[in-house]
């Protein structure tokens, strides 16, 4: 049918190159490393900052693997409902599956949390810690730990480590006022 209609042939040749060149071209956009984005999250301004965090957190969610993503968002999806069993059967099988993938510790010391268990999550945060060790919103995790228990100078700590990664992260900073007169003390 193409060999009756020359131009359309011609056409249809250019929309797929066209399509293409463009869909290449979002995959080279994407594909901004991590260690790139962190640079440049230190020295951002507030607004372009949550851009930034949104694009590290759609890096740092991305495994390598269709079925081991789907694992994340089931779990994930557990936890906006309030699921917190099913979300940890769902991580832990994802831990499990992908041990290299740090945002399933994350993800599952965060349920852990949840549920009360402390000493499991100290474990798979400090596992998701090991494997990305610019991981701010574990970090900040592993602080609200040390206040869990009454340690407010390691929790001050935490926090200011994640803030030197992400000095605008509205939790972070929160957290660090609310402790910076207990663990500094007052001006005389």
């Amino acid at each position: 049918m193409l060999a009756n209609f020359p131009k359309l042939k011609a056409i249809v040749a250019a929309t797929a190159s066209a399509a293409a060149f463009s869909l290449s071209g979002q995959s080279l956009a994407q594909a901004v490393p991590a260690d790139v984005l962190l640079q440049d999250l230190a020295s951002a301004g507030a607004t372009e900052a949550a851009a930034i965090d949104r694009e590290l957190q759609a890096l740092w969610a991305k495994s390598g693997s269709p079925s081991m993503d789907l694992l994340l968002r089931r779990g994930t999806d557990a936890i906006e409902r309030g699921d917190l069993q099913q979300a940890a059967e769902h991580l832990t099988a994802l831990t499990d599956h992908a041990p290299e993938f740090a945002r399933g510790w994350y993800q599952r010391a965060r349920v852990y949390f949840a549920m009360g268990l402390y000493g499991p999550s100290v474990a798979d945060l400090e596992r998701a810690l090991a494997l990305n060790p610019k991981d701010y919103n574990a970090i900040y995790a592993l602080g609200a730990l040390f206040e869990q228990f009454r340690e407010p100078a390691r929790a001050y700590q935490a926090y200011q480590r994640a803030k030197a990664i992400h000095p605008h992260h509205e939790e972070v900073s929160s957290a660090l006022e609310r402790l910076k007169l207990s663990v500094e003390g007052r001006e005389l």
